[in-house]
């Protein structure tokens, strides 16, 4: 019944934005550390960013600068807001919530990004 269900992924141009959305449904799932990743065909799925209990948040080369990772805790909900958008960022983006030592780990749907140069 918990899960994880993204959105907000679409064409643009490059240079421009996409704001993604990550919401947890069930008890069972805590958004205090969350990742997104990517994986684009061909290639391996790679950690674009992290969020941290403490609220430090962590980003692959590739996207510091023009990625941010944020969380609102009374919704559950995550978010990426990628700026500045390449065509190299192209792929499915996926949440990603890690297990604890009682809680197994989730998975977001995934969600298309596709960007036009």
């Amino acid at each position: 019944q918990a899960q994880l269900v993204e959105s907000g992924g679409g064409l643009v141009q490059a240079g421009g934005r996409l704001r993604l959305s990550c919401t947890a449904s069930g008890s069972s799932i805590s958004i205090n550390v969350m990742r997104w990743y990517r994986q684009a065909p061909g290639k391996q799925r790679e950690l674009v960013a992290a969020i941290n209990s403490d609220g430090t948040t962590q980003y692959a080369d590739s996207v510091k600068g023009r990625f941010t990772i944020s969380r609102d805790s009374v919704k559950k909900s995550l978010f990426l807001q990628m700026n500045s958008l390449k065509p190299e960022d192209t792929a499915t983006y996926y949440c990603y919530c890690p297990g604890t030592g009682t809680t197994v780990s989730y998975w977001g749907q995934g969600t298309q990004v596709t960007v036009s140069s």
